[in-house]
Protein backbone atom coordinates (compact mmCIF):
# COMPACT_ATOMS: atom_id res chain seq x y z
CA UNK A 1 0.00 0.00 0.00
CA UNK A 2 1.50 3.63 -1.26
CA UNK A 3 2.38 6.22 1.67
CA UNK A 4 -0.25 8.62 1.66
CA UNK A 5 1.30 12.39 2.30
CA UNK A 6 0.09 14.95 3.79
CA UNK A 7 1.18 18.80 4.51
CA UNK A 8 2.27 19.19 7.70
CA UNK A 9 4.85 21.24 7.60
CA UNK A 10 6.80 21.71 10.93
CA UNK A 11 7.09 25.15 11.27
CA UNK A 12 10.17 26.73 13.53
CA UNK A 13 9.30 29.02 16.79
CA UNK A 14 7.98 32.77 15.80
CA UNK A 15 6.31 31.82 12.66
CA UNK A 16 3.15 33.31 14.45
CA UNK A 17 4.72 36.43 14.36
CA UNK A 18 6.10 37.13 11.12
CA UNK A 19 3.05 34.80 9.14
CA UNK A 20 0.49 37.72 9.15
CA UNK A 21 2.54 39.89 6.70
CA UNK A 22 3.97 37.47 4.67
CA UNK A 23 0.11 36.30 4.09
CA UNK A 24 -0.81 40.02 3.17
CA UNK A 25 2.39 39.89 0.95
CA UNK A 26 1.28 36.78 -0.95
CA UNK A 27 -2.21 38.38 -1.32
CA UNK A 28 -0.27 41.66 -2.78
CA UNK A 29 1.97 39.20 -4.88
CA UNK A 30 -1.24 37.30 -6.42
CA UNK A 31 -2.96 40.67 -6.96
CA UNK A 32 -0.26 41.77 -8.81
CA UNK A 33 0.33 38.57 -11.02
CA UNK A 34 -3.42 38.75 -12.07
CA UNK A 35 -3.42 42.67 -12.73
CA UNK A 36 -4.39 43.39 -16.18
CA UNK A 37 -2.13 45.29 -17.96
CA UNK A 38 -4.02 46.93 -20.51
CA UNK A 39 -2.07 50.22 -21.87
CA UNK A 40 1.13 49.34 -19.95
CA UNK A 41 4.47 49.20 -22.11
CA UNK A 42 5.75 45.72 -22.68
CA UNK A 43 8.55 46.18 -19.58
CA UNK A 44 6.34 47.93 -17.23
CA UNK A 45 4.14 44.73 -16.61
CA UNK A 46 6.23 42.86 -14.53
CA UNK A 47 7.09 45.60 -12.05
CA UNK A 48 4.67 45.32 -9.80
CA UNK A 49 5.63 41.77 -9.25
CA UNK A 50 9.58 42.60 -9.00
CA UNK A 51 8.14 44.94 -6.33
CA UNK A 52 6.18 42.79 -3.94
CA UNK A 53 9.18 39.89 -4.56
CA UNK A 54 11.73 43.01 -3.09
CA UNK A 55 9.55 44.01 -0.29
CA UNK A 56 9.07 40.46 0.46
CA UNK A 57 12.75 39.73 0.48
CA UNK A 58 13.88 42.97 2.67
CA UNK A 59 11.08 42.34 5.07
CA UNK A 60 12.86 38.71 5.81
CA UNK A 61 16.29 40.09 5.58
CA UNK A 62 15.79 43.49 7.77
CA UNK A 63 13.97 41.23 11.02
CA UNK A 64 17.19 38.84 10.64
CA UNK A 65 19.89 40.98 10.15
CA UNK A 66 18.95 44.21 11.07
CA UNK A 67 16.14 43.67 13.91
CA UNK A 68 17.54 40.22 15.02
CA UNK A 69 14.19 39.47 15.69
CA UNK A 70 14.02 36.24 14.07
CA UNK A 71 16.23 33.29 14.44
CA UNK A 72 18.34 31.89 11.70
CA UNK A 73 16.62 28.42 12.03
CA UNK A 74 13.13 30.58 10.87
CA UNK A 75 15.19 32.84 8.55
CA UNK A 76 16.50 29.52 6.63
CA UNK A 77 12.99 27.83 6.62
CA UNK A 78 11.42 31.59 5.07
CA UNK A 79 13.99 31.08 2.41
CA UNK A 80 13.45 27.95 1.85
CA UNK A 81 9.92 27.81 1.72
CA UNK A 82 10.46 30.79 -1.22
CA UNK A 83 9.08 33.53 1.18
CA UNK A 84 12.37 35.97 -0.11
CA UNK A 85 15.08 35.57 -2.86
CA UNK A 86 18.38 34.28 -1.03
CA UNK A 87 20.52 35.49 -3.87
CA UNK A 88 19.21 39.16 -3.46
CA UNK A 89 19.76 38.40 0.25
CA UNK A 90 23.26 37.75 -0.38
CA UNK A 91 23.86 40.53 -2.64
CA UNK A 92 22.41 43.00 0.31
CA UNK A 93 24.80 42.08 2.93
CA UNK A 94 27.93 42.91 0.72
CA UNK A 95 29.15 46.49 0.99
CA UNK A 96 27.84 49.08 -1.64
CA UNK A 97 25.04 46.59 -2.84
CA UNK A 98 22.87 47.48 0.38
CA UNK A 99 20.01 48.85 -1.35
CA UNK A 100 19.68 46.72 -4.43
CA UNK A 101 16.68 46.68 -6.28
CA UNK A 102 17.09 43.26 -8.07
CA UNK A 103 19.72 41.04 -9.26
CA UNK A 104 18.80 42.04 -12.94
CA UNK A 105 20.21 45.13 -12.76
CA UNK A 106 23.93 44.05 -11.98
CA UNK A 107 24.16 41.79 -15.00
CA UNK A 108 26.46 43.04 -17.74
CA UNK A 109 25.02 41.03 -20.51
CA UNK A 110 21.25 42.49 -20.07
CA UNK A 111 22.77 46.22 -20.69
CA UNK A 112 24.15 48.38 -23.38
CA UNK A 113 27.94 48.51 -23.24
CA UNK A 114 27.99 45.81 -21.19
CA UNK A 115 27.60 47.80 -18.06
CA UNK A 116 25.29 47.49 -15.00
CA UNK A 117 21.78 49.41 -14.77
CA UNK A 118 21.27 52.89 -14.75
CA UNK A 119 19.80 52.26 -11.40
CA UNK A 120 23.00 51.75 -10.00
CA UNK A 121 24.41 54.76 -10.61
CA UNK A 122 24.10 57.51 -7.04
CA UNK A 123 21.68 60.38 -7.65
CA UNK A 124 24.90 62.99 -7.79
CA UNK A 125 26.14 61.62 -10.85
CA UNK A 126 22.18 61.81 -12.63
CA UNK A 127 21.32 64.27 -14.71
CA UNK A 128 18.30 65.62 -13.47
CA UNK A 129 15.94 64.00 -15.35
CA UNK A 130 14.72 60.77 -13.97
CA UNK A 131 15.30 57.76 -15.39
CA UNK A 132 13.35 54.43 -14.48
CA UNK A 133 15.30 50.82 -14.84
CA UNK A 134 13.88 48.99 -17.52
CA UNK A 135 13.73 45.74 -15.99
CA UNK A 136 12.04 46.61 -12.33
CA UNK A 137 10.86 50.83 -12.50
CA UNK A 138 13.30 50.99 -10.32
CA UNK A 139 14.79 54.83 -9.79
CA UNK A 140 17.61 54.71 -7.96
CA UNK A 141 19.35 51.68 -5.72
CA UNK A 142 23.37 53.32 -5.99
CA UNK A 143 24.37 53.11 -2.11
CA UNK A 144 26.30 55.97 -2.23
CA UNK A 145 23.13 58.27 -2.47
Amino acid sequence: MPKVRTNRTQYPDGWELIEPTLRELDAKMKEAETDPHDGKRKCETLWPIFKVSHQRSRYIFDLHYKKNEISKELFEFCLDQGYGDKNLIAKWKKPGYERLCCLRCMQTRDHNFGTTCVCRVPQNLKDEQAVECVHCGCKGCASGD
